[in-house]
């Protein structure tokens, strides 16, 4: 190898006519190298683990938009799910933690590539001999490339595992988006029968009064004891109590929804609903392998099944031999402008195989195969809940309503006893403790009735969540971090 005038270097052959022995064994090395870099640890197929079954037990007719809250047609949660999506905490953490992963997966791959480092070096040294100094001074430029040939496949299947870690990690963030829907509107609508709640009571506190008064007035005139009166005043006292406790509840999801919104606690973030929205007609719930293939949990636990597989091929391809190859090009010179006269060339094979490691490789495969078993059976558990859930949900939609006629139903009667009872008692046929029995049964059965239409809504939300495939997200400008390192420059 030899310096030619024009600053750059050549390989010359010999006078054999052949190149220089030891160069041409590094680059018939390197040559194989790249010839058998195609083999790799094979990942196998990854079934499903358990059979869908072939439909659900209900189905509606009308098709659920992705973004399922629409079908209620409520413009007030439209407004809060939009808040609750730009400014909620948990949401942007959700989106922090997929950022991450997708930085992990980049350079998780980047070891597929070379890499090439600048190397620049003023080096001085002083030397003493017999009394006398000898200064030197040297500069050095050079490049360092490096490169691992994948010969088993052990960095492809680091990098595939880190790219569906990724996968995962975005149908998590699409899974904590449905989740955070639910929870709006599950808020939202528990406020709005709470809403509803403390309009019965200061209705019934009224009508209570009035009672009270028609009481009074006949103990006054002696036609019935006190003990009418006393009886009547604490019933209208144990709805002061229940109002009471009504406020204290509605304080409380106040504070939830504004959380939700990431919003302080106290700040009023809805307008004051009393009514109950009037439900849509079912969703169409599909049919089960769609379930399985669009919601983003099951994906999630798919997609880690699938990182899992490629760490166990990366453990196994670990413990097979490593080749690294590196090349380095120096110049270096007593003067600047001497760096290119003088050249140093480095081509390097290097070749690593295990042979004594105590076992650890082989446990390290152990326990890589035990955490792709694992995923593989919680991909099939996620797969059941995700079932259950669709079940569990029509079938209380189902029975709710039931219940709800019912409960129609009990309140109509009820309300002609308490009519019929009361005239008896101001005919003075009856004594009050059928008036007062009367009087609590109807009220109690107008306040379940409020909460059993709050539960059949809660139902209604859960079957959207269970059925939900999420929808496209964006990450707004509010959810950009707002922190950035700086170069600081030393005082």
């Amino acid at each position: 190898m030899t310096m030619q005038n024009k600053n750059r270097f050549e390989l010359v052959p010999q006078q054999t006519g052949c190149l220089c022995p030891r160069v041409m064994m590094t680059l018939v090395f390197m040559v194989l190298a790249v010839l058998i870099s195609g083999c790799s640890v094979a990942n196998h197929d990854i079934k499903m683990p358990l059979s869908a079954p072939a439909r659900f037990s209900e189905s509606g007719h009308s098709p659920l938009p992705d973004q399922w809250w629409l079908s209620f047609e409520d413009p007030v949660l439209n407004g809060l799910m939009d808040q609750a999506l730009a400014n909620n905490f948990s949401l942007k953490t959700a989106w922090d933690r997929l950022s991450q992963v997708r930085a992990l997966a980049k350079s998780a791959g980047a070891d597929l590539f070379p890499t090439l480092d600048v190397e620049a070096e003023d080096s001085r040294n002083w030397s003493f001999d017999s009394g006398e100094t000898t200064e030197g001074h040297t500069y050095s430029l050079g490049l360092a490339a490096s490169y691992e040939v994948d010969l088993w496949g052990r960095i492809q299947s680091s990098r595939d595992a880190a790219a569906f870690a990724a996968q995962a990690s975005e149908q998590d963030l699409q899974a904590a988006a449905l989740t955070l829907s639910s929870e709006v509107a599950g808020t939202w609508y528990q406020l709005v029968e709470q809403y509803g709640q403390l309009e019965i009571l200061n209705a019934q506190i009224l009508n209570n009064e009035q009672v009270l008064e028609l009481v009074t007035l006949q103990v006054r005139t002696g036609q019935v004891g006190i003990a009418d009166m006393l009886q009547q005043q604490q019933l209208l006292e144990s709805n002061q109590g229940e109002k009471a406790g009504v406020l204290a509840q509605v304080g409380v999801l106040e504070h939830q929804l504004a959380i939700l919104l990431g919003q302080p606690p106290g700040q009023k973030v809805a307008p004051r609903v009393t009514t109950l929205i009037n439900l849509p007609a079912m969703p169409q719930s599909g049919l089960p392998a769609a379930l399985i293939n669009r919601r983003p949990d099951i994906r999630s636990a798919y997609f880690s099944v699938q990182a899992a597989d490629n760490d166990l091929a990366a453990a196994i391809a670990n413990r097979f031999p490593q080749l690294s190859l590196t090349a380095d090009v120096e110049t270096s010179g007593v003067h600047t402008r001497d760096l290119f006269n003088n050249w140093l060339v480095t081509l390097a094979a290097n070749l690593v195989a295990p042979i004594v490691d105590g076992g650890a490789l082989r446990a390290e495969v152990d326990r890589t195969r035990a955490v792709a078993s694992e995923a593989l059976h919680l991909w099939g558990q996620t797969i059941l809940d995700a079932l259950k859930e669709v079940e569990d949900a029509l079938v209380q939609e189902q029975r709710q309503r039931e219940f709800i006629t019912s409960l129609d139903r009990q309140l109509a009667l009820a309300g002609q006893v308490t009519e019929r009872v009361r005239d008896r008692y101001l005919q003075g046929t009856v004594d009050y403790q059928r008036v007062l029995d009367a009087q609590l049964s109807r009220q109690t059965l107008q306040r379940n009735l409020l909460t059993a239409r709050q539960k059949l809504v809660q139902d209604r939300i859960d079957l959207c969540l269970a059925l939900g495939s999420g929808w496209a997200l964006e990450q707004s400008e509010q959810n950009l971090p707002m922190l950035q390192g700086t170069l600081r420059k030393k005082r």
